[in-house]
């Protein structure tokens, strides 16, 4: 399908991750490329950081592809690569390897969106989040898998002299940045049903932290404190979606998607599910992002 007139609205755009519940978003964002719709500030985490780059460049497809594609092969993702690497998504396989060969990125359009684009990660030698631009993503890409390495299973990813892991840690749903940034209107994009409630994490991986991390104390506290911090964002877009000053897009709990998702129908049905939803709902979400600019004028 034939991209429309891109327009520009001014509001923030928040990806959450999920790992595979990505695809959600992956069919929400195509739909947005289908409509030529762009946000001025776009935020992602992990998957909605890798997402967040296709969207970038407007290649519509590509995000459901590579999450597609290459599932059976161990370089891609696998307890092999774990092993042999010390990353269960393998690094050159899915950060040069398929931009660069297998299914080609478009750096070029890319680096001409006209917004302002954040991976969110955490700096591990201060357990706080950091919202890294993204400008040229040859040489951002790094921010890109900093954003998506997983803790006990990614190794360590240094960019520009800090060494950073999964923005998910701290800050999930960066809904709150895009505020301090000075957005009025947001849409936030989350991969987990409306009423999910996330637990502690277990006292298995809670030691297996404390031993991998013993010179990070602030990467324990913060998978300690993880999930209270995202069940209070959680009430915070709730309480704002009520007012309405956010618009939500959030899965069905229709069908269970593990973070490390093989099953290709599965996530197909994901990926449908957000882009009809992004298709029904494209109306009322334009019809936020535009109310109040007749007072303003």
């Amino acid at each position: 399908m034939n991209n429309e007139a891109k327009k520009l609205v001014q509001a923030g755009l928040v990806l959450e991750g999920g790992g595979m519940r990505g695809l959600y978003t992956a069919g929400v964002l195509d739909y947005f490329m289908e409509r030529g719709l762009q946000f001025s500030s776009c935020y992602g985490v992990s998957a909605g950081a890798c997402h967040l780059t296709s969207y970038m460049s407007g290649q519509i497809g590509r995000a459901y592809r590579i999450s597609l594609d290459y599932l059976d092969d161990p370089d891609y993702c696998s307890l092999k690569s774990l092993v042999k690497t010390g990353d269960l998504f393998g690094v050159d396989y899915c950060y040069n390897r398929i931009p660069n060969e297998l299914d080609p990125y478009d750096y070029e359009a890319a680096a001409k969106y006209p917004g302002n684009c954040y991976a969110v990660a955490v700096n591990i030698e201060t357990g706080h989040a950091e919202y890294l631009p993204l400008k040229d993503i040859r040489e951002d890409i790094t921010a890109i898998q900093a954003s998506a390495s997983l803790p006990l299973v990614s190794r360590n990813v240094e960019f520009h002299g800090k060494q950073y892991l999964d923005g998910g840690m701290v800050d999930s749903i960066p809904i709150r940045q895009s505020m301090l940034d000075g957005n009025k209107k947001m849409v936030v994009v989350l991969t987990q049903p409306n009423g999910y409630r996330k637990k502690p994490i277990s006292f298995v991986n809670q030691q297996a932290l404390r031993v991998k991390y013993k010179d990070y104390p602030g990467v324990v506290m913060a998978m300690q404190r993880r999930h209270i911090i995202y069940n209070k964002t959680l009430d915070y877009i709730r309480k704002l979606e009520e007012k309405g000053r956010v618009f939500v897009f959030r899965p069905e709990s229709i069908i269970k998607i593990d973070r490390i998702e093989k099953d290709k129908k599965k996530l197909k049905v994901l990926y449908l599910q957000g882009y009809h939803d992004a298709a029904q709902n494209y109306d009322a979400m334009m019809k936020y992002l535009n109310s109040g600019k007749e007072k303003q004028s």
